[in-house]
């Protein structure tokens, strides 16, 4: 397995590197963000590990270019700080994770086995999944409502397309936590709130007929009516 890693504290780097290499993965680590994108190839690495504070490009914006050129490769986003505008703003540009310094090594590697897992057993894809005016593609990653595209980011994509699976019934946020991080969240469950925020500006705000509804004390659903 190859990892590329973001990180400006050669130290660190250099602990992580040494940390996964005992894990049989090789890890390729940059300190500047912009010299990271000269050198970065679509598809090159299995997952990509970016410090958000960073000389060159700060990880966000490296995150959101690498996301232009790759949809499916998973990130993992690291700082120092555990604010929520940080999350917010590392989700909506494409990061799949975010684990805030100081941390395990033994918890980053379980974030990237749970990723890498992801990536390497996806279920088998339906060609379409069409609810009312919402249209799923789920092999092309792509969503239409009243025919017009609506563009989500990878993890965005995974919590539609899971509520869509669900067939109507209602999803606790334990159940999504472990459905699209594969670990428990028992302390972060204000993450998934922030996610059907997000899908639901893009896919109801703008549309009379609501498609994504609470169960208040059980959980979320995609559906054409309540």
């Amino acid at each position: 397995m190859k990892i590329l890693l973001l990180e400006d504290d050669f130290t660190l780097s250099k602990e992580i590197g040494t940390f996964f290499a005992s894990k049989a993965f090789a890890c390729t680590p940059y300190y500047d963000g912009l010299l990271l994108l000269k050198k970065y190839k679509p598809n090159e690495y299995d997952l990509i590990i970016l410090d958000i504070n960073v000389p060159g490009k700060n990880g966000i914006e490296v995150c959101k270019t690498i996301r232009e050129l790759d949809k499916k490769t998973p990130i993992i986003m690291l700082t120092a700080f555990s604010e929520i505008e940080d999350k917010l703003i590392s989700f909506e540009n494409g990061a799949d994770d975010y684990l805030v310094k100081p941390f395990h090594f033994e918890e980053l590697f379980a974030r990237v086995n749970s990723l890498l897992r992801r990536k390497e057993t996806p279920q088998q894809a339906k060609e379409k999944i069409v609810i009312q005016d919402l249209e799923i593609f789920e092999t092309e990653m792509k969503v239409f409502r009243s025919e017009v595209e609506i563009k989500l980011t990878p993890k965005e994509f995974k919590l539609l397309l899971t509520l869509a699976n669900a067939n109507g019934n209602v999803l606790s946020k334990q159940f999504i936590a472990e459905k699209l991080w594969d670990y428990h969240i028992e302390t972060n469950q204000n993450t998934i709130e922030v996610y059907i925020n997000f899908l639901r500006k893009k896919i109801d705000k703008d549309h009379p007929v609501k498609l994504i509804h609470t169960k208040i004390g059980y959980g979320y659903y995609l559906k054409e009516t309540e």
